[in-house]
């Protein structure tokens, strides 16, 4: 009798205990701390919804309080939304009656999809704050977002729900040909600096056409998108020297995604593709950043494609991926690629002169520089490769040999190297007898090579290839071979330094 007494007593101060919701809280009076007392939501783009931020709240004090209210100062307008404790409240927008324990604290979770309409016409800013109660113990946590206008591209959505495809051989992918007389955005062949581009999908030249872009023009791709360049078309990148670190003459190709923490993030999208047959492309004064293939260049209708002072900076694949392609490239700096910063496959006619092909791919498998004869499919080819010469260049990165040339027999292989800094260390002597790696007694093929010797690049990880005059790469390049200016407009002095940039002392 006495035990069924006690299991009484217990069960029925359980049962008051669970039925009581403030077990002891005391009001919250204003001495909330928080971890930031700003959230910057970073740049995006209008209607597109952002990354989640978050904010921690702290109570330091001894006693569980109650914040009678967590919300928007903007209420239910407020183009913010946001969770306490993984709770969504009214609409994201207003939290009541919100516990905190002592020594304890909450998370906040924030987002936003904006208009640029929303924003401050002068400096594109909206803005908003997160009130903690009111009255006397008001406390608030301003949220800042700066909104970018821009143009979207992307594929038409039909009255039956389907939505516009391009034909690739006999399959179709989701995309689009851009159109010189869009009744929306005007000439979408001509891509100026007005505003940032955001394409969805593969937007397409049409044969026969040229799209261009004027110095300035920023594109940003969402994943799983890209630009092709069609049989017969043609594309012209025209960007010029910029004179401040904003680069505000580059022609910029990057992914949608804004935030500091994607800025580096490599295969955020697809790549920039000369199809088999286009003609006349040019690239100056480009980025191209964070795609799967920087350049995917394919038989270019017996023209050359021009590449000058261009960047390629993290590419989940390939840097510049050349199959049977005609390459003229000067000034060319390619940072980093899961495979090879630049690959000259299938045969082709390659010319490279000032350029820096680095590659620090956190890989055994990577590579600087590729250059084949073939191609190995269902069914395996070969293809002449007529040249493959690189001139003043420098082929670096964290892997013993960053230069592999695979030739097999049955088509042509010429290659020559001259001037150029190599890593090739051949730590387990595979090479030393292969005929194609004799880089100090084969002049037919190597001239004044410099063999496993550091450029010292000022900062690799940030994409900041330069040198300055205590690099080995510092005046060792020939003047036959000059382009007399480097990627960023400096004048080169004679004897001119290995790579694309005449050197400079770096800053302390």
């Amino acid at each position: 009798m006495r035990q069924f007494s006690l299991l009484l007593f217990f069960g029925i101060l359980i049962s008051i205990s669970s039925c009581r919701t403030d077990f002891d809280t005391v009001p919250s009076t204003g001495d909330l701390v928080f971890s930031k007392d700003t959230i910057y939501l970073d740049t995006v783009f209008t209607n597109i919804g952002s990354s989640t931020y978050r904010l921690k709240v702290y109570n330091k004090s001894k006693n569980d309080i109650n914040i009678p209210s967590i919300k928007l100062a903007k209420g239910l307008n407020s183009k913010y939304r946001m969770t306490v404790d993984g709770t969504i409240g009214s609409n994201g927008k207003l939290f009541t009656n919100v516990t905190l324990l002592a020594k304890d604290s909450l998370y906040i979770f924030i987002e936003t999809t904006a208009s640029s309409t929303d924003a401050n016409p002068t400096d594109f800013l909206y803005t908003d704050k997160i009130e903690f109660d009111s009255g006397a113990n008001l406390q608030t946590v301003e949220l800042v977002t700066l909104i970018q206008d821009a143009v979207f591209l992307f594929p038409k959505r039909f009255g039956d729900g389907t939505t516009e495809t391009l034909p690739i051989g006999d399959d179709t992918i989701y995309g689009f040909y851009l159109d010189e007389n869009d009744p929306v955005n005007g000439n979408e062949l001509i891509f100026t600096n007005q505003k940032p581009y955001v394409i969805y999908g593969y937007a397409a030249v049409p044969s026969g056409k040229t799209v261009t872009f004027n110095p300035g023009a920023r594109v940003h791709f969402h994943a799983d998108s890209g630009l092709i360049v069609s049989q017969n078309a043609s594309i012209n990148v025209n960007g010029t020297v910029s004179t401040t670190d904003k680069l505000e003459n580059e022609v910029i190709f990057e992914g949608d995604r804004l935030e500091p923490d994607y800025a580096n993030v490599p295969g955020q999208w697809g790549t920039i593709w000369l199809t088999d047959g286009s003609t006349n492309n040019s690239f100056n004064n480009a980025t191209i950043k964070n795609s799967t293939i920087g350049l995917l260049i394919q038989n270019n209708n017996g023209t050359t494609v021009q590449i000058k002072n261009t960047q390629i900076y993290n590419s989940a694949n390939y840097g510049i991926l050349g199959q049977t392609a005609r390459i003229n490239g000067e000034n060319i700096v390619i940072n980093d690629a899961g495979q090879a910063g630049l690959a000259c496959t299938y045969g082709g006619n390659y010319i490279f002169t000032h350029c820096t092909f680095n590659n620090n791919w956190s890989s055994s498998q990577q590579l600087a520089v590729l250059v084949n004869n073939f191609y190995t499919g269902a069914t395996p080819e070969l293809k002449n490769l007529t040249a493959a010469t690189f001139n003043n260049c420098i082929i670096y990165g964290s892997y013993s040999n960053e230069m592999i040339l695979n030739k097999k027999t049955g088509a042509t292989f010429n290659y020559q190297f001259n001037n150029c800094l190599i890593k090739f260390d051949n730590v387990s002597n595979q090479y030393t007898t292969n005929p194609e790696y004799q880089f100090t007694t084969d002049p037919i093929h190597y001239n004044a090579i410099i063999l496993n010797k550091d450029p010292k690049f000022f900062k690799v990880s940030q994409n900041k290839l330069n040198i300055d005059p205590t690099s080995e790469a510092f005046a060792k390049g020939n003047a036959t071979y000059l382009i007399p200016l480097d990627i960023l407009g400096k004048t080169r002095t004679l004897p001119p330094d290995l790579g694309a940039y005449q050197n400079k002392p770096f800053p302390q």
